[in-house]
């Protein structure tokens, strides 16, 4: 198989799951380049075993790179299209491309087709996001749903590997009997609390975290008429994202019914056996690149109403697997 030479941006928790996830799945790396700021620059991290010094990022960075795999950050605006014109085609984990509609908003699972039409960058969109529409995706295409209501429980990892360390921090003064101290990451407490604040407040009351999920869910979906409606939590867990979410349907789904899509739903395993206390759990999907589903239940105030528990890796599958199985897309389809 052609070798490639990649470039990954970044090196906080995202990007370092970038490079786990590339080595996991055999992608067919030559030369590789690990790029920051100049404040990382000189420091190494390992691929495959091999140490890699960090190279600061400048646009002369991207000289004969083929895939650029941006963790995130202001790194996208300064640098993606910076990249593009040196030939290299962008996979951004940023917002800062979601919502441009020259450029493709992609979870293979749901909308592989749209990688087709891309310019030179391709949006990974949010975390959050990509584990519902994975889940959300089978049953549209059955039953054509109308609309989504859903509260995420999401872990700090999201918030980068500082968020990991003041949940740490603050969780073992605590039950050493401290006080929890300030945080620098949160605005307010995050051990043994929640915070229903993710991404700033706009002015119509949701967080930018909460219209993400709107507006997103329907460019990926391919349908604008989903209406949706969102409340982002923060909650005191290392990794992996948990949803309670809510659907109503253009045609009745029964729970059985809806099962059993997921069940044939690539990407999706469903975990559901409530009886027995087998549902899914972020310590469950932690490591996996599957988004487990469970509590499929009808909904009983509404005719045409299902309830859905949704967990995955944010890392992994909310993040660095999600851009990985994009590149192999593109390679699949004759593209990079």
């Amino acid at each position: 198989m052609r070798q490639l030479n990649v470039a990954v941006v970044g090196t906080g928790a995202v990007g370092q799951t970038m490079l786990q996830v590339l080595a996991e799945r055999n992608f067919p790396v030559g030369k590789l380049k690990v790029l920051a700021t100049s404040r990382s620059a000189g420091k190494t991290v390992k691929f495959k075993g091999e140490d890699h010094v960090i190279e600061e990022t400048t646009p002369e960075s991207f000289k004969d790179i083929h895939l650029a795999l941006f963790a995130g950050g202001e790194a996208s605006k300064l640098f993606a299209r910076e990249a593009v014109a040196r030939g290299a085609v962008v996979i951004d984990n940023s917002s800062t491309f979601r919502m441009d509609p020259d450029v493709p908003l992609v979870v293979p699972e749901v909308n592989p087709q749209d990688v087709r039409w891309h310019k030179g960058i391709i949006a990974n969109p949010n975390c959050s996001t990509i584990q519902m529409v994975v889940a959300l995706k089978p049953l549209h295409d059955v039953a054509r749903i109308k609309r989504v209501v859903v509260a995420t429980y999401q872990a700090v990892s999201g918030a980068g590997q500082e968020a990991i360390e003041e949940l740490r921090e603050q969780s073992i003064r605590i039950l050493s009997g401290e006080e929890a101290g300030e945080g620098k990451v949160f605005p307010h407490q995050i051990a043994f609390n929640c915070l229903p604040h993710i991404d700033v407040f706009l002015d119509n009351g949701y967080t930018k975290e909460e219209m993400k999920m709107v507006n997103e869910t329907k460019k990926i979906m391919g349908d604008e008429t989903i209406r949706v409606t969102a409340t982002t939590v923060r909650v005191p867990v290392f990794n992996g994202h948990s949803e309670a979410v809510n659907i109503e349907t253009e045609r009745k789904l029964t729970a059985d019914e809806a099962r059993e899509i997921l069940r044939r739903a690539p990407g999706v395993i469903v975990v559901d056996d409530p009886q027995e206390k087998v549902y899914p759990l972020p310590i469950m999907a932690s490591g996996r690149d599957e988004v487990f589903v469970g509590r499929i239940r009808e909904d009983i105030s509404l005719e045409h109403g299902l309830n859905l528990w949704i967990v995955a890796d944010n890392l992994r599958k909310g993040a660095a697997t999600n851009a990985v199985q994009i590149a192999e897309l593109l390679l699949k389809e004759g593209l990079l």
